[in-house]
Order: C-alpha cells, then structure tokens, then sequence
C-alpha cells in the first residue's frame, strides 16, 4: 500500500496554511479522520500526520515522527480552472513527494514502477480511456473556440504553454524552463513542421503571469490558438511536445506521439519520447497501465454531489453533466471574480 493511501486513514490530520476555500476538500479528503487547520508546522505534535499543499515549504523543525502528505490537484480536475478558485473533482494525497517532482520518487512513480497490473485493472483503465476521449474531456474542461487545422500543412505539432513560475517547472524540468524556449526547440528538431502553440489557460485568463519573451511566440510557430478546446485541439494535431504539461498525458490518451523536454510522471515508461530521460524510471508500461496507475491508484476522486469520495467513473459521469450545465464560454460574473481575484491575490 502506498504511504499516502495508509496515512491518510490516520484519525486526526494537521492542515497546514489552506485557505478557506480549500478547508471543505481537506476535510472530504480524509473522511474517517478529524482534521485541524494549523497556520504553524510547529503546532503538529510528535508522530502526527501533517498535511501540506503541493511543494509549500514546512518552515521550522518538526516534532519527532511527524509525517508530510502532499495534496494536489489531480488528473481530472474540473469544469473551470484552479486559479479560478474552482472546487476540484479530484486530488492526489502523496507521502513520498508529488507526481510533478522529478527529482525523487513520489507514490506515482513508486506505484507505476512496481505495481503487478492485473487484467481487470487493466481492461477497467482501457474503459476509462476511451470514455475520456470519447467526451473530449481534459483536466480543465475550457475552451469555446474550434480550431480548424489549414488543409495544405503537413506535419503539424502542438506546443502547450504552461505557468513558469510553477513548481512543475522548477522540479521537472532540468534544462529547458521557458516556454519560448520549447517552442525554439521544437521549431529546430522540426523546421518543416507547422507548430501551434497554446498559451496556457491561467495566463489566458489573466490570472498567471505571461512567460519570459512569450509575446515572442510567433516567431517560432505559425499560429498562436488562445482559447480551443485542449480536448478537441489534440485530435487535429499529430505530434504534441511538452516541458512537463498534463497536455502531453492527455495525448497519449488520444494515442498521439509525445515529445517531452523535461520529466513529467508520464515518461520515462516507454511510452514518450524524452529528451531528457530519467535515470530511475527503467520499467517499460502499456498505455493502459500507465492509465491505471495514474487515474484509478493514485488519485482521489471528489464528489461535488454529496461531499464523498467516488470512482473515477463517477467521476466522469459528474464532469459530463457539470459541463453540459456550465456551457462553454465564460460567464461575465466569472470575468468580474478575475479581476477582483488579479487585485487580492495579483499575478504571479
């Protein structure tokens, strides 16, 4: 069993630093548990579970025999995106590190390198994956525009931007950081190619800051698409290459050929090709494994109807019906929230 699956079972849980928007999840996250929000890692006493968002330093020394679990966003998240303050429809809980963090083993990687995939685990995934696709779902669920693909390119490649500021970035990526960067590197490898790029949805939407030099993008790509659909986008594409973007996973899904710049807990399994290969991941995964372990075994799935956990295919059968609900553009009341959102919190 995965440390962070039998730590989360522990009957009381430290919280350190959440906001208050995000205190209802932690609570749903552990349900047999009594959780305390902390805002000081010192206030966890010896041999308590403490948990944390993401890569957020614990400041100070810890009790002795005090355990860190790492909450963050999983795979299938929402109708809406994070910096939205959307509530989210699944997370992970992780005591080793977190799935984005290449520089050690996180539960994902333990899982995916040793984990024995039965045949009905694997059959179970290969069902969730063709749903996924089926519903053109992704992790954020956004986009109102289609974008066509020009009738007379040949090779055409889609380069998803992503936040630079995020840790994804700085614990992923080894070498190449920017997303100006990946597209001159991709533009090298594939001077023929007709290359798309996608800026990142948090920095469409004002809410995250631009990369360095990315106004720059079309120097190095033939078209700049701001608001398709990633779901739809991926299936005009032939080839998607990523730093660490979940863009890339949600590729495979669609049985696109992958190219990744840095080291994202998809490769490194067989199934991409990495420029940057990592040393630890040696085990060569089927498609439909990779999917088992990263969206049935690892995460935790949210239900937004009565507050409990769920399966990931109620999971999908929820985001179906959110979307369907929420429509594609975004409301004007959302537009407001943003703005009030860019001057409490600022852009990062």
């Amino acid at each position: 069993m995965l440390p962070g699956a039998s730590l989360s079972a522990a009957s009381v849980i430290y919280a350190l630093d959440f906001s208050a928007w995000k205190k209802p999840v932690v609570r749903q996250c552990f349900p047999a548990a009594r959780v305390v929000f902390i805002t000081s890692a010192a206030d966890t006493p010896a041999g308590a579970v403490l948990a944390v968002w993401g890569m957020k330093p614990v400041v100070g020394e810890l009790a002795a025999g005090v355990t860190v679990l790492r909450l963050e966003d999983g795979f299938l998240r929402s109708v809406g995106l994070g910096a939205d303050l959307i509530r989210p429809l699944s997370w992970v809980v992780d005591g080793r590190g977190i799935y984005y963090d290449a520089t050690k083993p996180s539960d994902l990687e333990h899982l995916l390198a040793g984990m024995t995939f039965e045949p009905a685990l694997v059959q179970r995934a290969a069902s969730l994956r063709q749903r996924i696709v089926a519903e053109r779902l992704t992790k954020y669920n956004v986009g109102a525009d289609v974008w066509q693909r020009p009738a007379s390119v040949g090779k055409v490649i889609l380069v998803p931007g992503q936040v630079e500021s995020d840790a994804s970035l700085a614990y992923g990526a080894p070498e190449i950081r920017s997303n100006l960067a990946l597209l001159q590197a991709v533009r090298q490898a594939n001077p023929q190619a007709y290359v798309v790029y996608k800026p990142h949805p948090d920095v469409m939407a004002g809410l995250r800051a631009k990369g360095a030099g990315e106004d720059q993008a079309l120097h190095w790509c033939d078209a700049v698409v701001t608001d398709a659909a990633m779901g739809d986008l991926l299936m005009a594409v032939d080839e998607v290459h990523v730093l660490t973007s979940l863009a890339g996973f949600e590729a495979l899904l669609r049985g696109k050929p992958v190219t990744c710049y840095g080291q994202p807990f998809y490769s490194g399994w067989g199934l991409t090709q990495d420029v940057v290969p990592s040393l630890r991941r040696a085990r060569r995964l089927s498609l439909d494994e990779l999917v088992a372990g990263v969206l049935i075994e690892y995460p935790m799935y949210l239900s937004l109807v009565n507050d409990g956990l769920i399966t990931p295919e109620q999971a999908l059968d929820e985001l179906v019906a959110w979307r369907a609900r929420s429509g594609a553009t975004v409301p004007l009341w959302r537009k407001f929230f943003r703005m009030v959102l860019r001057h409490i919190v600022g852009v990062r």
